[in-house]
């Protein structure tokens, strides 16, 4: 914990799982749960950490001069995510695409912008449409594509209880918008 306001906040978060655990179960006090407050807290810290970082400190200079216009995609990128619904874990694989105009981003920087974005409180269309604006934003390239596959547990634990169904969103931008070619040749290459 970096500063006062984080330790309040934690020191806040182990009362209200506290306070929870008091409602939800005859003995909270018992051996397995005495712990459980300050567990529940930093996964709690760690699950939302994406609300205390910024797109562009991540990235820093690892932006680079490209002369070439081919399309870069990182595929398979695991992510972990909160619904901001239900509070239950979503889960799944992001690839994002996207065609240079004239500068590039370190490949790991890409993992980093979803690992952002995804350590938040989210739905999973709005998470989309946020990683591919910020690397617009960052490298001004001539199209993003991410498209993004995910297990929700708040349709298999609850509500419906459908254990196989996920869920595939897309966000489009620019060229992959524009151009169905270059959104075919994207989708293409994530199904083989």
């Amino acid at each position: 914990m970096q500063n006062s306001i984080d330790t309040d906040k934690f020191t806040g978060n182990v009362s209200a799982v506290k306070s929870l655990l008091n409602n939800l179960v005859d003995d909270p006090n018992r051996e397995g749960l005495r712990d459980t407050p300050r567990r529940v807290a930093k996964f709690w810290q760690q699950i939302t950490s994406g609300y205390h970082q910024n797109v562009q400190d991540a990235v820093g200079k690892a932006t680079y001069a490209a002369d070439h216009e081919d399309m870069v995609i990182v595929r398979d990128v695991e992510f972990y995510s909160l619904c901001e619904h239900h509070m239950l874990p979503f889960f799944g694989k992001c690839h994002v695409g996207y065609i240079p105009d004239g500068k590039i981003v370190g490949l790991s920087k890409v993992p980093r912008i979803i690992e952002i974005f995804a350590r938040r409180l989210q739905v999973q269309e709005k998470l989309g449409n946020e990683i591919g604006h910020a690397l617009t934003e960052i490298i001004q390239p001539k199209g993003v594509g991410v498209v993004i596959e995910a297990h929700h547990l708040c349709m298999k634990m609850r509500g419906v209880q459908k254990q196989q169904s996920f869920t595939v969103t897309s966000t489009m931008l620019g060229c992959f918008k524009k151009d169905l070619g270059t959104r075919s040749e994207f989708i293409s290459f994530l199904n083989n």
